[in-house]
């Protein structure tokens, strides 16, 4: 076996090792190209080191577009898909106007936060309002409760 192969073989080993410890799944695709990099090199021994760097970054462009087509772009199912996104909870509920809507704006509180509120016509502070919209995606659009 020659020291080249054996290189590529323990830098395969080295950046796969290196994935488990930093999160991500980059080096992953890296130390995978190095290693069929040290098949290629196992087979043709006599390969010039330059053409095997150029293998290697062409591996390591294919392994990472597999990566990002086929695995990065899949949507996962959660139990609770709003869980990062408070406004979007808030739609259908109703809340009592802190301060008046006045030229389309008011505020509500929910909890301990003030949220800014939108509505087609002023209405009184007290007055009872229900979400149905979360507009700029931290105000929220409002109608009176009949």
């Amino acid at each position: 076996m020659n020291w080249v192969a054996v290189s590529w073989g323990v830098l395969s080993l080295v950046l796969i090792v290196a994935e488990i410890l930093v999160p991500g799944a980059f080096l992953l695709w890296l130390g995978l190209a190095a290693g069929v990099l040290f098949l290629v090199t196992l087979l043709m021994p006599a390969l010039p080191i330059l053409a095997q760097i150029v293998l290697f970054a062409v591996f390591s462009v294919v392994f990472i577009q597999i990566y990002r087509t086929k695995y990065r772009g899949r949507t996962r199912n959660s139990d609770n898909p709003l869980l990062n996104r408070r406004a979007d909870q808030l739609i259908g509920n109703s809340y009592v106007l802190e301060t008046a809507v006045v030229q389309g704006r008011g505020t509500v509180r929910v909890g301990d936060a003030i949220w800014t509120v939108r509505a087609d016509q002023d209405l009184p502070a007290g007055s009872t309002v229900r979400v149905v919209a979360v507009t700029d995606g931290m105000n929220l659009a409002v109608e009176p409760v009949a």
